[in-house]
């Protein structure tokens, strides 16, 4: 083996193992046991994890930016933001990109899509937008029209990376779209949306399978009979088997009881945190620039806030989380345990993107993508494919 990683607890998806080592050949686990089970000098490499806990890397499946680096800034932006996640735990991502103007919008993926990056690995591009029928804090462009030609070019755009499209199931002709965009088994994800329980289960059935930021842009439909409570897409997800969804659990976005909810619909398996982090996130409360506009953080982890030189002063545009104060976030606002909240950060979403068993889990044959945390959760170290990353 070329890596031993030795005296930690390991997470796994229903409990935490103690006195563990972790094997790892190449880029690839080789076995899991306990301690005692290797020989000293066995390995090319030995790390003692002193007690820590060892995770899967996590999985920001909603993901705009991290300190100065935003996916929609180009390549090179990109390329920091793959350097910087793993500094907090994340070994995999979709980096979300902004919608922009038919005509340029593919040709800008393509210059992402064109690259290599080191760090965390690109997972897909998220494209939210222009299939939505809410802006929230998104420009104009993210309601556009219904185009089977422009999804295809934004699809091939994307190259061997893949495109996740960010959809609302009340887009006129997205029934259309739907099967182009989950061409390969990839799902669509529901979000920016004022569907009805109809509009929502059909899409369902074509595919769009979770939700994104869920319960943030997605308003109750308007009540039609004074003291009857309207359903609409947040009913009609939760009682889906087949859907999943995640949430921006800052305290802000949604509060703590709409994900208790979610886990008890959804089960253990269901439910994942993201980030959905704006350029800032990590970084000292304070302004920074976002494209054209400005967001302010008011405290580390907070959600950023537009300033009022930009076009909605007050509006929330993203968080300023990291994953790994997400999952810290679960065990103390949620009060779930540490390896279920892990679980939200690594296995559901390796999950979403059908990757599990390959991604999000501490087991053989999986993709050694591993992260070591203190017991406040603060990342100690991280391998990517059992490569150093960070620490």
């Amino acid at each position: 083996m070329d890596l031993l990683i030795h005296n930690v607890r390991v997470a796994l998806p229903d409990r935490i193992a103690e006195g563990m080592a972790v094997a790892v050949g190449g880029s690839s686990i080789e076995r899991v046991a306990e301690a005692s089970c290797f020989a000293a000098g066995s390995a090319v490499e030995a790390f003692d994890g002193q007690g820590r806990l060892l995770a899967p890397g996590f999985i920001d499946l909603h993901i705009h930016g991290c300190r100065e680096f935003l996916a929609d800034e180009g390549p090179e932006a990109l390329a920091g933001l793959c350097r910087t996640l793993p500094e907090y735990g994340v070994t995999g991502f979709l980096p979300t990109l902004c919608p922009r103007p038919p005509g340029i919008d593919a040709e800008y993926v393509r210059s992402l899509s064109a690259r290599r990056y080191d760090g965390a690995r690109v997972l897909a591009f998220h494209l939210e937008g222009p299939f939505l029928t809410l802006t929230g804090a998104l420009p104009p462009e993210a309601l556009g029209r219904s185009d089977p030609e422009r999804v295809q070019r934004l699809r091939e755009a994307t190259g061997d990376y893949g495109a996740i499209f960010s959809i609302a199931p009340d887009f006129p002709g997205i029934e259309s779209l739907l099967p182009l965009m989950t061409f390969g088994k990839r799902p669509a994800f529901i979000t920016h949306t004022g569907a009805g329980v109809a509009q929502t289960r059909r899409a369902i059935e074509l595919g769009a399978r979770h939700a994104t930021h869920f319960f943030d842009v997605f308003p109750a439909p308007k009540e039609r009979d004074t003291g009857v409570r309207p359903c609409g897409a947040v009913e009609a997800i939760l009682a889906d088997p087949r859907a999943t969804v995640d949430f921006i659990l800052d305290g802000e976005h949604v509060e703590p009881v709409a994900v208790e909810v979610a886990l008890r619909c959804k089960g253990a398996g269901g439910v994942c945190l993201i980030t959905d982090a704006n350029v800032g996130s990590g970084l000292p409360p304070g302004r920074y620039r976002f494209g054209s506009q400005d967001v302010e953080f008011h405290y580390a982890g907070g959600p950023a806030r537009m300033t009022d030189n930009s076009s909605l002063p007050g509006a929330l545009a993203g968080s300023g989380l990291t994953m790994n104060r997400a999952v810290a976030n679960a065990v103390n606002m949620l009060g779930v345990s540490s390896h279920q909240a892990i679980r939200m950060a690594s296995t559901n979403p390796a999950a979403v993107l059908g990757l599990q068993g390959k991604l999000g889990c501490i087991a053989a044959s999986a993709v050694a993508d591993l992260v070591l945390l203190d017991d406040d959760f603060h990342v100690c170290r991280t391998w990517v494919a059992g490569q150093c990353v960070f620490g």
